[in-house]
């Protein structure tokens, strides 16, 4: 038997009827007998092309307010038979059941209507179950039966039966019955998703993905599941490949830390800030930022918390950087940074992240909460006789939000709401800080003055003690070591200050 069959009779319901006029003049022009319900019935009615009403086949009504369509022997008969089965070919006699070669669904709109806010009635009113259920049928035997999934397929199927004259493929159907199960999936999971309350329950199913050039590393496969679209408008520059999509992602968590605050921008490389500055204008934090670490700022991913303008773009396009982000930008400040033809520029678009965190792990998946504490001033507590000046509060604050979103071990340094260095993914924190030590003077930082946040408790006093000879006079910490009183005593013995926040902040 041949594998390729022409469409001789199609079923149509669906949803959206965007794009669905072209296919039924199709249809039509190829003699096809079309079949449908309701208002896409009607929407082919006033095309003037003819249809012929489920209710014909079934001889029974649409009932409970069109929950009931087609679910019917005869409409599932239609698609299920087997039409190199001799005894399906018997039934479908006996029964008097029309051959249907085509089902054509779009399915009521779910998770738009959840996303929307409207009640439960009106959410479970969402839940398809016809069209669900000939989906399913259709892509099970795709062997005879050809399925449209969703309106997504509508303008391929369309190339498809041009191209072929009303025929298909067995590989075309196989296709289409991989995107109809996809879909399938994808829906099931969504109202899964909905209805479930326990935690040891993860489904997860993203519609849309993209292939990158390759993933960590050229010999790697790369791929992202996501709608990269609705966070960002891409205004310039090349597509962005898997280490691009770390280092923003990384970029964006830290900015939102400062989504208040004066001015901000950050430089960031191999997902860890190299430059962070607060200032006055916007200018003036990427001067900052960028003295942090002008070495590591070499191909590294900018970010600002507001517009980026024209002055401060110029200064950008000096610097040799993969990717720009910012919320918007000044007048003339994109034609500045579209010089360089593969530089990436962004404008992030206000849109909710997921709340969990999801990582492969062992034979399986991790998944967390969000850390979405922030440390502010209320979380602090004075443990040290000498009390920090509001300049180092701020300061404080200011490093722990970058400590939050380093890798650990971390140590950071900030003065005068500027990250003057850090120590990132140490294997002790007595390195971190070594680490952070060298790289300020490397760079000719004054470290006289400045504060030091780190990630977790001090098990030790080696750390304040280093850090107070380095010039370090206020530290904050989450607390909470056997040996809190080590540390104590050492700032109090040296006029240190330092404060406890209770939260600890791993990253790794």
């Amino acid at each position: 038997m041949s594998t390729t069959k022409t469409i001789q009779s199609a079923l149509i319901s669906v949803f959206d009827k965007t794009g669905l006029e072209p296919i039924v003049k199709q249809l039509h022009k190829q003699n096809a007998t079309i079949y449908s319900t309701g208002g896409t019935e009607e929407f082919i009615k006033n095309l003037g092309i003819p249809v012929i009403p489920v209710e014909d086949i079934t001889t029974f009504p649409e009932i409970l307010g069109g929950r009931v369509k087609t679910l019917h022997p005869k409409i599932f008969g239609g698609i299920l038979n087997r039409q190199d089965n001799q005894t399906d070919v018997e039934q479908m006699e006996q029964f008097d059941i029309p051959q249907i070669d085509l089902v054509i669904v779009d399915l009521y709109p779910f998770e738009k209507t959840v996303a929307s806010g409207a009640n439960e009635t009106d959410v479970i009113e969402k839940i398809d179950i016809g069209g669900i259920s000939l989906i399913r049928a259709a892509a099970k035997n795709f062997k005879d039966t050809v399925i449209v999934p969703s309106v997504a397929e509508y303008e391929l199927f369309l190339g498809m039966i041009i191209e072929g004259n009303g025929a298909t493929t067995i590989e075309q159907r196989k296709y289409l019955a991989t995107r109809a199960f996809h879909v399938s999936s994808n829906y099931d999971t969504a109202i899964f998703n909905y209805f479930n309350t326990e935690d040891t329950y993860y489904k997860e199913s993203i519609a849309n993905g993209q292939v990158l050039r390759y993933g960590e590393n050229p010999h790697q496969k790369g791929f992202f599941f996501g709608d990269f679209d609705a966070m960002f408008t891409k205004l310039h520059g090349k597509e962005l490949s898997y280490n691009n999509l770390l280092d923003v992602d990384a970029a964006v968590n830290l900015i939102a830390e400062f989504k208040d605050n004066d001015p901000t921008f950050a430089i960031l490389k191999h997902n860890n800030a190299c430059g962070l500055a607060t200032r006055k204008s916007m200018f003036a934090a990427y001067l900052a930022a960028l003295d942090c670490d002008p070495t590591s700022a070499f191909g590294g991913v900018l970010m600002a918390n507001g517009e980026i303008d024209m002055i401060t773009a110029l200064e950008i396009n000096n610097l040799f950087c993969e990717v720009v982000i910012a919320p918007s930008y000044g007048d003339g400040a994109v034609q500045i940074l579209q010089q360089k033809k593969n530089r990436i520029i962004l404008v992030i678009n206000d849109v909710p992240l997921p709340q969990r965190q999801v990582r492969t792990c062992l034979n399986g998946l991790l998944v967390q909460d969000k850390n979405n504490i922030t440390d502010t001033k209320e979380h602090l507590k004075n443990v040290t006789n000498t009390v920090p000046t509001e300049q180092e509060i701020e300061d404080l604050l200011f490093a722990s939000k970058i400590c939050k979103n380093t890798k650990s071990n971390t140590i950071v340094f900030a003065k005068n709401g500027t990250l003057i260095a850090s120590g990132t993914g140490q294997t002790s924190r007595v390195d971190a800080l070594k680490q952070a030590i060298e790289k300020a003077e490397t760079f000719g930082f004054d470290l006289h003055g400045a504060v030091m946040a780190s990630d977790a408790f001090f098990p030790f006093p080696d750390c304040v003690e280093i850090a107070h000879h380095a010039g370090i006079t206020a530290v904050i910490q989450p607390g909470g070591s056997i040996k809190d009183e080590l540390s104590i005593n050492y700032c109090n013995e040296n006029n240190v200050a330092m404060v406890f926040t209770g939260t600890r902040h791993f990253k790794h």
